[in-house]
């Protein structure tokens, strides 16, 4: 149960280390960061891969030892025990691993228009 609660953690770290380094160069539907936004263009494809790649990055290294530490202390626990503790640590993991497009997608509304144009910075002047 040790293993199955590292896998998303591990998962996370790998593929956003991958992201966040080298996004996927060409837009496509079978694999990557796939939503409407992310594939308006090259720009917010290679956006929104990075930063859901670091996203996925710190996340998986806090939870990593977050799931490590409660599996450490289930020495005699009933096998119904440590399954039920490793499910409800795999659904926390879980919410943050999907929770993580809701920040991807809010930064490239930030970032972009609804075209995928990059929006301008508005800067204000003081007046003097």
């Amino acid at each position: 149960m040790l293993s199955m609660t590292l896998l998303i953690p591990l998962v996370m770290i790998g593929i956003g280390s991958y992201f966040a380094k080298r996004a996927l160069s060409k837009i496509n539907r079978i694999y990557g960061y796939r939503t409407a936004m992310s594939m308006k263009n090259k720009d917010t494809w290679l956006f929104a891969h990075t930063h859901c790649g670091k996203t996925w990055q710190t996340l998986g290294l806090i939870l990593l030892p977050l799931s490590i530490g409660p599996m450490l202390f289930t020495h005699g626990f009933t096998a119904n025990n440590i399954a039920l503790l490793g499910c409800i640590i795999i659904l926390i993991q879980m919410f943050f691993l999907l929770g993580s497009v809701i920040f991807t997608e809010k930064a490239l509304k930030n970032t972009f228009d609804k075209n995928g144009n990059r929006k301008r910075k508005t800067t204000t002047k003081a007046y003097t």
